[in-house]
Protein backbone atom coordinates (compact mmCIF):
# COMPACT_ATOMS: atom_id res chain seq x y z
CA UNK A 1 0.00 0.00 0.00
CA UNK A 2 1.57 3.50 -0.96
CA UNK A 3 2.20 5.82 1.87
CA UNK A 4 -0.32 8.89 1.71
CA UNK A 5 0.24 11.80 -0.35
CA UNK A 6 1.70 14.64 1.90
CA UNK A 7 0.86 18.36 0.99
CA UNK A 8 0.16 21.06 3.13
CA UNK A 9 -3.24 22.53 3.59
CA UNK A 10 -5.44 24.27 1.18
CA UNK A 11 -5.40 28.25 2.32
CA UNK A 12 -8.54 29.33 3.63
CA UNK A 13 -8.93 31.82 0.49
CA UNK A 14 -8.88 28.73 -1.27
CA UNK A 15 -11.46 27.21 0.85
CA UNK A 16 -13.64 30.15 0.82
CA UNK A 17 -13.95 30.22 -2.58
CA UNK A 18 -15.25 26.73 -3.48
CA UNK A 19 -17.65 26.98 -0.33
CA UNK A 20 -19.53 30.13 -2.30
CA UNK A 21 -18.71 27.93 -5.77
CA UNK A 22 -20.73 24.57 -4.40
CA UNK A 23 -23.64 26.35 -2.90
CA UNK A 24 -24.18 28.09 -5.93
CA UNK A 25 -27.60 26.57 -7.01
CA UNK A 26 -26.26 26.82 -10.97
CA UNK A 27 -23.24 24.84 -10.15
CA UNK A 28 -25.40 22.12 -8.32
CA UNK A 29 -27.40 21.66 -10.47
CA UNK A 30 -24.73 21.60 -13.51
CA UNK A 31 -23.06 19.30 -11.19
CA UNK A 32 -26.09 16.99 -11.23
CA UNK A 33 -26.75 17.77 -15.22
CA UNK A 34 -23.01 16.48 -15.99
CA UNK A 35 -24.39 12.87 -14.20
CA UNK A 36 -27.63 12.53 -15.86
CA UNK A 37 -25.84 13.87 -19.54
CA UNK A 38 -22.99 11.07 -19.17
CA UNK A 39 -24.84 9.03 -22.07
CA UNK A 40 -24.74 12.16 -24.33
CA UNK A 41 -20.77 12.65 -23.11
CA UNK A 42 -20.24 9.27 -24.40
CA UNK A 43 -21.77 9.47 -27.58
CA UNK A 44 -20.09 12.40 -28.44
CA UNK A 45 -16.35 10.72 -27.57
CA UNK A 46 -17.62 7.78 -29.44
CA UNK A 47 -18.30 9.78 -32.79
CA UNK A 48 -14.80 12.01 -32.26
CA UNK A 49 -13.05 8.73 -32.04
CA UNK A 50 -14.58 7.05 -34.91
CA UNK A 51 -12.92 10.22 -37.03
CA UNK A 52 -9.37 9.24 -37.91
CA UNK A 53 -6.51 11.58 -36.39
CA UNK A 54 -3.04 10.28 -37.42
CA UNK A 55 -0.28 12.08 -36.52
CA UNK A 56 -0.12 15.37 -38.72
CA UNK A 57 -3.58 14.44 -40.02
CA UNK A 58 -5.61 16.08 -37.42
CA UNK A 59 -7.68 18.32 -39.55
CA UNK A 60 -11.32 16.19 -40.36
CA UNK A 61 -11.06 15.66 -36.69
CA UNK A 62 -10.78 19.32 -35.96
CA UNK A 63 -13.22 20.51 -38.53
CA UNK A 64 -15.25 18.18 -36.24
CA UNK A 65 -14.61 19.18 -33.42
CA UNK A 66 -14.66 22.90 -34.66
CA UNK A 67 -18.33 22.95 -35.35
CA UNK A 68 -19.39 21.05 -32.15
CA UNK A 69 -17.78 23.98 -30.24
CA UNK A 70 -20.29 26.30 -32.57
CA UNK A 71 -23.39 24.65 -32.37
CA UNK A 72 -22.66 25.03 -28.32
CA UNK A 73 -22.84 28.85 -28.87
CA UNK A 74 -18.84 29.55 -28.75
CA UNK A 75 -18.24 32.82 -30.96
CA UNK A 76 -15.69 32.64 -33.16
CA UNK A 77 -14.32 29.26 -33.48
CA UNK A 78 -11.04 28.45 -35.58
CA UNK A 79 -8.54 26.34 -36.95
CA UNK A 80 -5.43 28.01 -36.47
CA UNK A 81 -2.38 27.95 -38.89
CA UNK A 82 -0.90 24.71 -37.01
CA UNK A 83 -4.29 23.45 -36.95
CA UNK A 84 -5.46 23.74 -33.26
CA UNK A 85 -9.61 24.46 -32.31
CA UNK A 86 -9.73 27.98 -30.48
CA UNK A 87 -12.78 29.85 -29.05
CA UNK A 88 -12.86 32.23 -26.29
CA UNK A 89 -15.82 32.09 -23.70
CA UNK A 90 -15.79 35.61 -22.41
CA UNK A 91 -16.10 36.80 -19.07
CA UNK A 92 -17.13 39.74 -17.63
CA UNK A 93 -14.31 41.84 -18.19
CA UNK A 94 -10.88 41.85 -15.91
CA UNK A 95 -10.33 38.69 -15.48
CA UNK A 96 -7.53 36.19 -15.78
CA UNK A 97 -7.67 34.10 -19.12
CA UNK A 98 -7.37 30.57 -18.67
CA UNK A 99 -6.80 27.44 -21.14
CA UNK A 100 -9.16 24.76 -21.20
CA UNK A 101 -7.68 21.81 -23.53
CA UNK A 102 -7.66 18.28 -25.05
CA UNK A 103 -5.61 17.16 -27.94
CA UNK A 104 -7.06 15.99 -31.65
CA UNK A 105 -4.36 13.39 -32.28
CA UNK A 106 -3.87 9.76 -32.46
CA UNK A 107 -0.69 7.18 -31.88
CA UNK A 108 -2.41 5.53 -34.57
CA UNK A 109 -1.80 5.79 -38.80
CA UNK A 110 -4.24 6.50 -41.25
CA UNK A 111 -6.56 3.40 -42.41
CA UNK A 112 -6.85 2.08 -38.84
CA UNK A 113 -9.71 0.46 -37.46
CA UNK A 114 -11.51 2.92 -35.19
CA UNK A 115 -14.68 1.44 -34.98
CA UNK A 116 -15.72 1.41 -31.50
CA UNK A 117 -17.18 -1.78 -29.75
CA UNK A 118 -19.76 -1.29 -26.73
CA UNK A 119 -20.47 -3.77 -24.08
CA UNK A 120 -21.96 -2.56 -21.14
CA UNK A 121 -20.23 0.47 -19.47
CA UNK A 122 -16.43 -0.97 -21.71
CA UNK A 123 -15.96 0.72 -25.02
CA UNK A 124 -13.27 -1.19 -27.05
CA UNK A 125 -11.01 1.29 -30.01
CA UNK A 126 -7.63 2.66 -30.55
CA UNK A 127 -7.81 6.36 -29.01
CA UNK A 128 -11.31 5.89 -27.70
CA UNK A 129 -9.42 7.47 -24.23
CA UNK A 130 -6.32 8.84 -25.17
CA UNK A 131 -7.60 11.36 -26.40
CA UNK A 132 -11.04 11.57 -27.40
CA UNK A 133 -12.31 11.10 -23.71
CA UNK A 134 -10.88 14.83 -23.02
CA UNK A 135 -12.56 16.27 -26.22
CA UNK A 136 -15.42 15.32 -24.44
CA UNK A 137 -15.21 16.64 -21.51
CA UNK A 138 -14.04 19.74 -22.63
CA UNK A 139 -17.27 20.20 -24.77
CA UNK A 140 -19.35 19.07 -21.52
CA UNK A 141 -17.80 21.72 -19.55
CA UNK A 142 -18.95 24.53 -22.41
CA UNK A 143 -22.33 23.04 -22.04
CA UNK A 144 -22.64 23.08 -18.69
CA UNK A 145 -21.43 26.27 -18.13
CA UNK A 146 -24.24 27.31 -21.35
CA UNK A 147 -26.50 25.61 -19.90
CA UNK A 148 -26.67 27.02 -16.34
CA UNK A 149 -25.84 30.29 -17.49
CA UNK A 150 -22.70 31.03 -15.22
CA UNK A 151 -20.52 33.92 -16.01
CA UNK A 152 -17.63 33.70 -15.45
CA UNK A 153 -15.16 36.41 -13.83
CA UNK A 154 -12.41 35.21 -16.23
CA UNK A 155 -12.42 34.18 -20.13
CA UNK A 156 -11.58 30.75 -20.73
CA UNK A 157 -10.00 29.00 -23.71
CA UNK A 158 -11.37 26.26 -25.42
CA UNK A 159 -8.38 24.59 -27.23
CA UNK A 160 -8.35 21.17 -28.96
CA UNK A 161 -4.49 20.90 -30.02
CA UNK A 162 -2.81 19.13 -32.59
CA UNK A 163 0.47 17.19 -31.78
CA UNK A 164 0.58 16.01 -28.54
CA UNK A 165 1.46 12.25 -29.44
CA UNK A 166 4.93 11.37 -30.29
CA UNK A 167 6.70 13.25 -32.91
CA UNK A 168 4.36 15.67 -33.04
CA UNK A 169 6.38 16.99 -30.43
CA UNK A 170 3.67 19.48 -28.93
CA UNK A 171 3.65 21.47 -31.81
CA UNK A 172 0.08 22.46 -30.94
CA UNK A 173 0.64 23.88 -27.79
CA UNK A 174 3.98 25.42 -29.03
CA UNK A 175 2.33 26.79 -31.14
CA UNK A 176 -0.87 28.46 -29.30
CA UNK A 177 2.05 29.64 -26.93
CA UNK A 178 4.34 31.15 -29.51
CA UNK A 179 2.18 32.88 -31.42
CA UNK A 180 0.93 34.66 -28.55
CA UNK A 181 -2.77 34.69 -30.14
CA UNK A 182 -4.49 33.72 -27.12
CA UNK A 183 -2.64 34.64 -24.10
CA UNK A 184 -3.34 32.79 -21.09
CA UNK A 185 -2.28 32.85 -17.22
CA UNK A 186 -3.01 29.12 -16.52
CA UNK A 187 -3.66 25.82 -18.53
CA UNK A 188 -5.52 23.09 -17.78
CA UNK A 189 -5.14 19.92 -20.00
CA UNK A 190 -7.96 17.12 -19.80
CA UNK A 191 -5.97 13.86 -20.61
CA UNK A 192 -6.34 10.57 -19.67
CA UNK A 193 -9.26 9.02 -17.13
CA UNK A 194 -7.99 9.17 -13.77
CA UNK A 195 -9.83 11.51 -11.45
CA UNK A 196 -7.60 10.33 -8.62
CA UNK A 197 -4.46 12.10 -10.03
CA UNK A 198 -3.13 15.31 -10.29
CA UNK A 199 0.09 16.35 -12.65
CA UNK A 200 2.21 18.78 -10.49
CA UNK A 201 4.93 18.69 -12.73
CA UNK A 202 5.91 17.77 -16.39
CA UNK A 203 8.97 15.37 -17.49
CA UNK A 204 11.16 17.05 -20.21
CA UNK A 205 12.04 15.19 -22.87
CA UNK A 206 14.82 14.92 -25.74
CA UNK A 207 15.06 12.91 -28.46
CA UNK A 208 17.61 11.90 -31.47
CA UNK A 209 17.77 9.71 -34.50
CA UNK A 210 21.45 8.45 -35.08
CA UNK A 211 22.58 7.04 -37.90
CA UNK A 212 26.31 5.57 -38.87
CA UNK A 213 27.06 4.86 -42.48
CA UNK A 214 30.16 3.05 -43.61
CA UNK A 215 31.54 1.34 -46.55
CA UNK A 216 30.04 -1.80 -46.37
CA UNK A 217 30.78 -5.04 -48.09
CA UNK A 218 30.49 -8.57 -47.93
CA UNK A 219 31.63 -10.58 -44.94
CA UNK A 220 34.33 -12.31 -46.36
CA UNK A 221 35.92 -10.35 -49.17
CA UNK A 222 35.68 -7.26 -47.80
CA UNK A 223 36.11 -8.14 -43.74
CA UNK A 224 38.17 -5.09 -42.13
CA UNK A 225 36.13 -2.54 -43.28
CA UNK A 226 34.53 -1.08 -39.83
CA UNK A 227 30.87 -2.16 -39.87
CA UNK A 228 27.84 0.55 -39.01
CA UNK A 229 26.31 -2.11 -37.25
CA UNK A 230 29.40 -2.79 -34.85
CA UNK A 231 29.48 1.02 -34.57
CA UNK A 232 25.63 1.13 -33.32
CA UNK A 233 26.13 -1.80 -30.70
CA UNK A 234 29.71 0.39 -29.04
CA UNK A 235 27.61 3.17 -28.76
CA UNK A 236 24.82 1.45 -26.89
CA UNK A 237 26.52 -0.12 -24.65
CA UNK A 238 28.44 2.85 -23.30
CA UNK A 239 24.88 4.47 -23.12
CA UNK A 240 24.04 1.78 -21.15
CA UNK A 241 26.62 2.48 -18.71
CA UNK A 242 25.51 6.15 -18.58
CA UNK A 243 24.66 7.17 -14.67
CA UNK A 244 21.84 9.30 -13.37
CA UNK A 245 20.15 10.97 -10.82
CA UNK A 246 17.61 9.13 -8.92
CA UNK A 247 16.40 12.72 -7.65
CA UNK A 248 15.06 14.69 -9.68
CA UNK A 249 13.84 11.78 -11.53
CA UNK A 250 15.83 11.34 -15.06
CA UNK A 251 16.00 8.17 -17.72
CA UNK A 252 17.25 7.50 -20.92
CA UNK A 253 16.29 4.40 -23.40
CA UNK A 254 17.52 3.38 -27.21
CA UNK A 255 13.86 2.60 -28.37
CA UNK A 256 14.31 1.97 -31.91
CA UNK A 257 17.35 -0.20 -33.46
CA UNK A 258 18.02 -0.91 -37.16
CA UNK A 259 20.23 -2.28 -39.32
CA UNK A 260 21.99 -4.32 -41.90
CA UNK A 261 20.87 -5.74 -44.94
CA UNK A 262 21.84 -9.73 -44.80
CA UNK A 263 23.07 -11.95 -42.73
CA UNK A 264 26.65 -12.01 -44.72
CA UNK A 265 26.66 -8.17 -45.55
CA UNK A 266 29.16 -5.80 -43.34
CA UNK A 267 26.96 -3.34 -42.62
CA UNK A 268 26.36 -0.08 -45.12
CA UNK A 269 23.72 1.98 -42.36
CA UNK A 270 22.72 1.03 -38.71
CA UNK A 271 20.17 3.44 -36.81
CA UNK A 272 18.67 4.30 -33.25
CA UNK A 273 16.26 5.81 -31.61
CA UNK A 274 17.19 7.67 -28.33
CA UNK A 275 14.76 8.99 -25.67
CA UNK A 276 16.05 11.25 -22.63
CA UNK A 277 13.72 12.20 -20.05
CA UNK A 278 14.05 13.96 -16.80
CA UNK A 279 11.43 16.52 -14.22
CA UNK A 280 15.02 19.21 -14.86
CA UNK A 281 15.87 20.96 -17.27
CA UNK A 282 19.17 21.44 -15.97
CA UNK A 283 19.52 17.53 -15.56
CA UNK A 284 17.91 16.45 -19.22
CA UNK A 285 20.22 18.65 -20.65
CA UNK A 286 23.41 17.57 -18.83
CA UNK A 287 22.39 14.23 -19.74
CA UNK A 288 21.88 14.67 -23.21
CA UNK A 289 25.88 16.29 -22.92
CA UNK A 290 27.09 12.90 -21.44
CA UNK A 291 25.58 10.84 -24.21
CA UNK A 292 25.84 13.12 -27.54
CA UNK A 293 29.83 12.81 -27.20
CA UNK A 294 29.51 8.61 -26.81
CA UNK A 295 28.00 8.29 -30.32
CA UNK A 296 31.14 10.00 -31.71
CA UNK A 297 32.82 8.09 -29.81
CA UNK A 298 31.72 4.71 -31.07
CA UNK A 299 32.62 6.01 -34.24
CA UNK A 300 35.92 6.84 -33.79
CA UNK A 301 36.66 3.03 -31.88
CA UNK A 302 35.25 1.59 -34.94
CA UNK A 303 37.22 3.11 -37.41
CA UNK A 304 40.10 2.40 -35.23
CA UNK A 305 39.22 -1.17 -34.47
CA UNK A 306 39.99 -2.00 -38.51
CA UNK A 307 42.71 1.33 -38.72
CA UNK A 308 39.90 2.41 -41.42
CA UNK A 309 41.41 4.94 -43.71
CA UNK A 310 39.65 8.17 -44.59
CA UNK A 311 37.81 6.56 -47.56
CA UNK A 312 35.91 3.64 -45.34
CA UNK A 313 36.03 5.20 -42.41
CA UNK A 314 32.12 4.43 -40.73
CA UNK A 315 30.49 8.37 -39.85
CA UNK A 316 27.82 9.67 -37.17
CA UNK A 317 24.83 11.58 -38.14
CA UNK A 318 22.74 13.02 -35.40
CA UNK A 319 19.14 14.37 -35.80
CA UNK A 320 17.36 15.79 -33.42
CA UNK A 321 13.60 14.29 -33.53
CA UNK A 322 12.28 16.18 -30.23
CA UNK A 323 12.50 18.39 -27.36
CA UNK A 324 9.60 18.12 -24.50
CA UNK A 325 10.35 21.16 -22.04
CA UNK A 326 10.33 20.00 -18.32
CA UNK A 327 8.68 22.36 -15.90
CA UNK A 328 7.76 22.29 -12.13
CA UNK A 329 5.43 24.29 -9.81
CA UNK A 330 5.38 25.00 -6.13
CA UNK A 331 2.47 22.99 -4.16
CA UNK A 332 0.89 26.26 -4.12
CA UNK A 333 0.28 26.91 -7.66
CA UNK A 334 -3.34 28.22 -7.93
CA UNK A 335 -4.01 25.54 -10.41
CA UNK A 336 -2.80 22.79 -8.01
CA UNK A 337 -4.98 24.22 -5.30
CA UNK A 338 -8.07 24.37 -7.27
CA UNK A 339 -8.38 20.95 -8.60
CA UNK A 340 -6.90 19.80 -4.80
CA UNK A 341 -10.53 21.59 -3.75
CA UNK A 342 -12.42 20.64 -6.53
CA UNK A 343 -11.73 16.91 -5.34
CA UNK A 344 -12.81 17.71 -2.04
CA UNK A 345 -15.62 18.94 -2.88
CA UNK A 346 -16.73 15.69 -5.09
CA UNK A 347 -14.82 13.12 -2.30
CA UNK A 348 -12.54 12.12 -4.86
CA UNK A 349 -9.07 10.71 -3.32
CA UNK A 350 -5.77 12.20 -4.44
CA UNK A 351 -4.04 8.48 -5.18
CA UNK A 352 -0.94 10.14 -7.12
CA UNK A 353 0.42 13.37 -7.19
CA UNK A 354 2.68 13.24 -10.05
CA UNK A 355 5.21 14.61 -13.25
CA UNK A 356 4.45 13.11 -16.45
CA UNK A 357 4.27 14.57 -20.69
CA UNK A 358 1.54 16.25 -21.73
CA UNK A 359 0.42 19.49 -23.21
CA UNK A 360 0.81 21.17 -20.18
CA UNK A 361 4.64 20.73 -20.39
CA UNK A 362 4.89 23.40 -22.92
CA UNK A 363 3.23 26.19 -20.27
CA UNK A 364 5.33 25.15 -17.32
CA UNK A 365 8.47 25.47 -18.86
CA UNK A 366 6.92 29.17 -19.64
CA UNK A 367 5.94 29.57 -16.07
CA UNK A 368 2.23 29.72 -16.69
CA UNK A 369 0.07 27.49 -13.56
CA UNK A 370 -0.69 24.09 -15.27
CA UNK A 371 -1.90 21.06 -14.74
CA UNK A 372 -3.42 17.85 -16.31
CA UNK A 373 -6.79 16.06 -15.40
CA UNK A 374 -8.32 12.67 -15.94
CA UNK A 375 -11.36 12.54 -17.73
CA UNK A 376 -13.26 10.57 -15.65
CA UNK A 377 -13.76 6.58 -15.83
CA UNK A 378 -10.96 4.07 -16.08
CA UNK A 379 -8.55 3.39 -19.28
CA UNK A 380 -5.95 0.89 -20.49
CA UNK A 381 -4.21 -0.84 -23.49
CA UNK A 382 -3.47 3.28 -24.41
CA UNK A 383 -1.07 3.34 -27.53
CA UNK A 384 -2.03 0.02 -28.81
CA UNK A 385 -5.07 -1.40 -31.08
CA UNK A 386 -6.42 -3.07 -28.19
CA UNK A 387 -7.25 0.34 -25.84
CA UNK A 388 -10.30 0.30 -23.97
CA UNK A 389 -12.48 2.65 -21.53
CA UNK A 390 -14.74 2.04 -18.59
CA UNK A 391 -17.54 4.89 -18.52
CA UNK A 392 -18.54 3.68 -14.67
CA UNK A 393 -18.58 6.63 -12.88
CA UNK A 394 -17.09 8.64 -15.46
CA UNK A 395 -19.24 12.24 -14.93
CA UNK A 396 -16.73 12.45 -12.48
CA UNK A 397 -14.58 13.77 -15.05
CA UNK A 398 -16.20 16.70 -16.49
CA UNK A 399 -17.32 17.69 -12.88
CA UNK A 400 -13.63 17.53 -11.99
CA UNK A 401 -12.96 19.84 -14.62
CA UNK A 402 -16.06 22.39 -14.22
CA UNK A 403 -15.20 22.86 -10.45
CA UNK A 404 -11.66 23.06 -10.97
CA UNK A 405 -12.44 26.09 -13.99
CA UNK A 406 -15.03 27.54 -12.08
CA UNK A 407 -12.38 27.95 -9.46
CA UNK A 408 -9.00 29.26 -11.47
CA UNK A 409 -11.61 31.70 -13.35
CA UNK A 410 -14.27 32.57 -10.38
CA UNK A 411 -18.27 33.36 -10.68
CA UNK A 412 -19.53 36.90 -11.17
CA UNK A 413 -21.23 37.90 -8.00
CA UNK A 414 -20.04 34.85 -6.62
CA UNK A 415 -16.39 34.22 -5.70
CA UNK A 416 -13.12 35.78 -7.20
CA UNK A 417 -10.44 34.21 -9.39
CA UNK A 418 -8.03 31.84 -7.50
CA UNK A 419 -5.77 33.00 -11.06
CA UNK A 420 -3.79 35.92 -10.76
CA UNK A 421 -3.22 37.85 -13.92
CA UNK A 422 0.45 37.64 -15.37
CA UNK A 423 2.25 40.71 -15.60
Amino acid sequence: MSAPIKLPPLPNKVIEAFNEIKTYEPVIDGLKKAKEEQEHTLKEQVELTEIESAPFHEENRAKAYAAKLTELGLPNVRIDKEGNVVGVRAGTGNGPRLALCAHLDTVFPMGTDVKVRREGNMFYAPGISDDARGLAVVLEVLRLLNQEKIETVGDIVFLASVGEEGNGDLRGTKYFFKSNEEPVDGFISIDGAPVDRILHGSTGSRRFRVTYEGPGGHSWSAFGNPSANHALGRAIAMIADVKVPEEPRTSFTVGVVEGGTTVNAIAAKATMEIDTRSVSNDELNKLVDQILPLLQKAADDENARWNAPADKQVKVIIEPIGHRPAGDQPDTSPVLLAARAAMDVLMLPLKRYSAASTDQNVALSLGIPATTLGGGGTEGNNHNLTEWFNAEDSYQGPQLALLTVLGLVGIKGRSEPLLPKRS
